[in-house]
Formats: structure tokens, sequence, C-alpha cells
């Protein structure tokens, strides 16, 4: 079992910069890929980025592409997503997911945080 809490959302104007953290419970965090998804109200979950648990590889949905950077640290069981040149249409609830496959499919991850509201002002 692992347990995920996502950090460090909120208010910001567009062009502006946001860090998200993503803590996870247990010592089995390396032994997972992870990844970050978000959600707009009346659509489906979004993927934006995933990590790849061995090699640390990253892949981005075209949509953050340059913009959105995911890193992690297994020593603090923490994950990452910073991002920069926050744009209205990025505004979702971000959620961060654990699973065993490095893929940008939803069904992958089968541990997810509550998620993180992030609103960016025009």
């Amino acid at each position: 079992q692992v347990q995920l809490v996502e950090s460090g959302g909120g208010l910001v104007q567009a062009g502006g910069s946001l860090r998200l953290s993503c803590a996870a419970s247990g010592r089995t965090f390396s032994s997972y890929a992870m990844g970050w998804f978000r959600q707009t109200p009346g659509k489906e979950r979004e993927f934006v980025g995933a990590v790849r648990r061995s090699s640390g590889s990253t892949f981005y949905a075209d949509s953050v592409k340059g913009r959105f950077t995911i890193s992690r640290d297994n020593a603090r069981n923490t994950v990452y997503l910073q991002m920069n040149s926050l744009r209205p249409e990025d505004t979702a609830v971000y959620y961060c997911a654990a699973g065993d496959s490095y893929s940008s499919r939803e069904y992958v991850y089968n541990y997810w945080g509550q998620g993180t509201q992030v609103t960016v002002s025009s």
C-alpha cells in the first residue's frame, strides 16, 4: 500500500510558476513509476507527465512540453512537478499517481493522491 499527498497548489498569474510536490509513504516509492494528471470539471482526467522508476526518464503531454518538468527524489519519497509559463488553461486539480508501468494511461496507476488545486488567472 502507498499513500500519496500533493501540495503546492494555489493561485498564480498567467506567466508565473508553481512547484507541486507529491510525498509518498512507505519504503517502496522507488519501485513505482510516477505520473501527474489533471482534471477540470466536466472533462476527463488528462495526462500531464510521468517519470520512470529506474532511469528517471520523463515524458510529457504536448500541451505542457517545454513548460513543465517532473523530477523525483527517492531519498525523500517525493516527486515534483515544476510548472513554468502557466496559462489559464492549465487551471485544474492536479493529481499524482503511482503505478507499475511508465504510461500516459490512467488505468495503469494503482494509487492516487487527493489532488491539489491550481488556478491560473489572466
